[in-house]
């Protein structure tokens, strides 16, 4: 995690470096239908490694774009959800998604 004074001047630069990653972007798609444990996480995004889906979320929870709930019970339960901050994320997720599926659909030029 970079603090404030070192990110980027640019807001898009900024925006980029804190969600900037494929991975980042399709745990925030996940998220934003409902909270995930790990292993729900690392099955569903085919391919991500337990390294970067680790290090991501905690890159996340560090910018507080993200929550991480520990439940007191045995074995210990984690959930992973969206802060307040990361719901404001909602209306750019679903830009893309409406651009992607103009794309697919031929009508992005």
């Amino acid at each position: 995690m970079i603090t404030k004074e070192e990110m980027p001047t640019c807001p898009v630069a900024t925006t980029v470096q804190l969600i900037g990653s494929k991975w980042k972007l399709l745990i925030i798609r996940n998220l934003l239908v409902r909270p995930w444990r790990f292993n729900e996480l690392k099955k569903d995004l085919d391919g991500v490694s337990q390294k970067v889906l680790t290090d991501s979320l905690r890159s996340m929870e560090a910018d507080g774009i993200i929550t991480r709930t520990v439940y007191p019970e045995v074995p210990p339960r984690v959930e992973y959800a969206l802060s307040q901050l990361g719901e404001s994320m909602r209306p750019i997720i679903k830009a893309m998604e409406q651009w992607g599926i103009e794309y697919k659909a031929g009508l992005a030029k």
